[in-house]
C-alpha cells in the first residue's frame, strides 16, 4: 500500500511538471506570435486590474497551500503551490508588460516579460519532475536565517 501511495505522488508531481511545460509552451508561442506582428498586443485597462488583483491574493494562496502541504507532508501539494508561485511571477510579469505597453507604447514588454516567466516555467518543470518541490518560502527563510547568523557573528 505504502508504495502505491509513493507512485501515485510521483505522478502527480511529474504531471505538474508536465503543467509547466504546457504553460511555458504557450507562453512562448504567444510571445513569438507578438513579437513577429502576427497577434496585435491591446492596451488592457481590464488586464491591468486582474494582474494587480493576482499580485495581492496568490501570494497569500501559495503560503497557505505550502504550509498545509509541509503539515500534511504531501509533495503533490507543495508542488502545486510552486505553481501558484509561477502564476504569482506571471502576474507580476504580465502587470509590468501591460504598464510598459499602455504608459510607453512598448509593445514588445509583454511578450519579453513572458518569455523570462516561460524560462521560469521550465526551470519549475525540470524540478517538479525530478520530484523537487522545495518551497521558495523555504529558500527565503534560509537567506533570513544566514543573513541573522552573520549579523549575531559580527557583534
Amino acid at each position: 500500500m505504502g508504495n502505491n501511495r509513493c507512485c501515485r505522488k510521483k505522478a502527480t508531481v511529474r504531471a505538474i511538471g508536465i503543467a509547466f511545460f504546457a504553460l511555458a509552451a504557450y507562453v512562448i508561442i504567444d510571445a513569438i506570435l507578438t513579437l513577429t506582428g502576427l497577434e496585435e498586443v491591446d492596451h488592457s485597462p481590464l488586464g491591468i486590474g486582474i494582474a494587480t488583483l493576482s499580485l495581492i491574493v496568490m501570494p497569500v494562496l501559495a503560503w497557505f497551500e505550502i504550509r498545509t502541504g509541509r503539515e500534511l507532508g504531501s509533495k503533490s501539494v507543495q508542488a502545486d503551490a510552486k505553481q501558484l508561485l509561477l502564476c504569482i511571477y506571471l502576474s507580476g510579469t504580465v502587470l509590468i508588460g501591460l504598464l510598459l505597453n499602455t504608459l510607453f507604447g512598448w509593445m514588445w514588454a509583454d511578450s519579453v516579460a513572458a518569455l523570462i516567466v516561460a524560462a521560469l516555467a521550465i526551470r519549475e518543470g525540470i524540478e517538479a519532475w525530478r520530484g523537487d518541490v522545495e518551497s521558495p518560502f523555504e529558500v527565503l527563510e534560509d537567506l533570513q536565517e544566514r543573513t541573522d547568523d552573520k549579523e549575531n557573528e559580527s557583534t
